[in-house]
């Protein structure tokens, strides 16, 4: 190990070790001992939030629209110059495929840029209320942002609140996943070195724990938090959040279902729909979960998605030829190992998965499964699973389909197949999720907002509104002599 290969924390300007133990970041390909991080403490963490307020509330950070809009464009500049090597690291921290991880750096950047062109773009309103009576409306920085990323796609997870956050004013504090931390250094130092960024405007931290994640949600110097997760730590941070009613921005579970309609071509509905599942093998909260077939084609459909899931060629996320990249670590291999082993207990299996044989049994792969369930409380339909075990349906009407896609307690995307595309047009209304796509899924842009419904969380991200969450509107009103009043009259 070399000092370059252990991630750092950032508060006081600088990049340090933490007062924690050191702990590793296992490469989840092979299960060996990729790089390292420094644990922060909560000693650390509690004056950089207290920093972090001070510079919101006396820097000149909220109140300089084209400082930040340059120094956003500088962001997505370096990022895009350090592009291979974060890459690089995403494959080996996170076990991804190449290109999904050069897609996910090409998309922050993408992101930054789109944020850059917002930051001087906050306009509000003024009206003329009655003869002489204004109503000014104006949209502020909402005060002190916390982030907590996630491990699933760190830079695309981090960016796409950190933009809104710096673009609307905010001054941020960031928890990044240990298992990916040296990632999440290596794209804040885009930002950080960043020589016209004024101080304590930002601050990250690693935590194997929950300590630094909880003094933020109790904290009353944040304002807003901004979480990308499961719904139970979702709940969890909303509790602790209630003692200082601060405003929260939760993208929650999944548990995507993908109507296929009885006119859908089969090769090409079949390919979106494995495409749809399983990027970076299934643990993605929008992934295709539940695949609802029309009885009339479930016959054909099921072993041509069975035989198109088999097909796929496993390997470390570096070759080429992978397909399939393994799970985040080994714990989280043998819990949907053993949920593919259990899957027979509740429906019948079209493709039977679990650890492979061989070299790839050191890393934390697991086959794809494709279970027929039929019961709406079985929990391969109701759980967000988080991996690559499929559910497929049978269904007989529309609005059978209907209702078994809202049927869990999640809301946060779906997907419509048909070679009729008012038939995707008609039905996404009545779909209770924040996202409908239409012979497509997992298509996301920084221009187009996403979020969920129900148990998926609120707020929304991406898109105009993703500023919405680090924005405060102030109501300022005067009132002027009325029109045809003597000079100095008042109202």
């Amino acid at each position: 190990m070399t000092t370059m290969d252990c991630a750092l924390n950032f508060f006081g300007g600088r990049w340090t070790a933490g007062a924690g133990a050191a702990g590793d970041c296992i490469n989840p390909a092979t299960s060996e001992v990729a790089a390292q991080f420094s644990e922060a403490t909560l000693d650390e963490a509690l004056p950089a939030i207290e920093a972090a307020r001070t510079a919101f509330d006396t820097g000149p950070w909220s109140r300089s629209p084209r400082l930040r809009e340059a120094v956003l464009l500088e962001f997505a500049a370096n990022l895009q110059a350090r592009a291979s090597e974060i890459e690089r690291w995403l494959v080996r921290l996170n076990g991804k495929l190449a290109r999904e991880a050069r897609g996910e750096v090409a998309t922050a950047v993408s992101e930054l840029r789109f944020y850059a062109g917002l930051a001087r773009n906050l306009w509000g309103r003024v009206a003329e209320i009655d003869n002489g009576c204004y109503s000014q409306l104006s949209r502020e920085a909402a005060g002190v942002a916390a982030i907590i990323v996630p491990w699933n796609a760190p830079v695309i997870l981090l960016i796409r609140s950190l933009a809104p956050a710096l673009a609307a004013g905010c001054t941020v504090v960031i928890k990044a996943a240990h298992q990916t931390s040296m990632v999440n250094q290596l794209a804040l130092e885009c930002l950080t070195r960043i020589t016209t960024l004024p101080a304590d405007v930002v601050c990250s931290f690693t935590e194997s724990g929950a300590a630094i994640g909880r003094a933020i949600s109790q904290s009353p110097h944040i304002d807003v938090i901004s979480f990308t997760g499961s719904s139970a730590t979702g709940k969890r941070i909303a509790a602790d959040a209630a003692g200082t009613l601060k405003r929260l921005s939760l993208e929650l579970g999944g548990k995507a279902p993908a109507i296929v309609w009885p006119d859908s071509p089969l090769a090409p509905t079949v390919a979106g729909l494995v495409a749809g599942a399983l990027p970076m093998a299934g643990q993605q909260c929008t992934a295709i979960a539940r695949v609802l077939v029309h009885e009339s084609r479930f016959d054909e459909f099921a072993p041509a998605l069975a035989e198109r899931l088999g097909s796929l060629v496993l390997g470390p996320g570096h070759e080429p030829g992978s397909q399939l990249g393994p799970l985040i670590d080994l714990a989280n291999r043998d819990r949907v190992a053993r949920l593919a082993q259990e899957a027979a207990q509740h429906g019948r299996v079209w493709l039977q998965g679990g650890v492979p044989t061989g070299p790839l049994a050191r890393g934390a792969f697991v086959t794809p499964t494709l279970v027929e369930v039929t019961e709406l409380g079985s929990r391969y339909i109701q759980d967000e699973l988080f991996g690559p075990v499929l559910v497929i349906e049978r269904y007989r009407d529309r609005a059978e389909a209907i209702a078994r896609a809202n049927a869990t307690r999640y809301g946060l995307a779906a997907s419509i197949w048909s070679a009729d595309r008012t038939v995707g047009q008609s039905m996404a209304r009545e779909l209770k999720c924040g996202t409908v796509w239409m012979n497509a899924h997992n298509k996301l842009f920084p221009e187009s907002e996403t979020g969920g419904y129900r148990e998926s969380g609120y707020g929304r991200l991406h898109g105009v509104e993703g500023l919405s969450d680090f924005l405060s509107t102030k109501h300022v009103y005067w009132e002027n002599p009325p029109l045809g009043a003597a000079p100095g009259a008042g109202h």
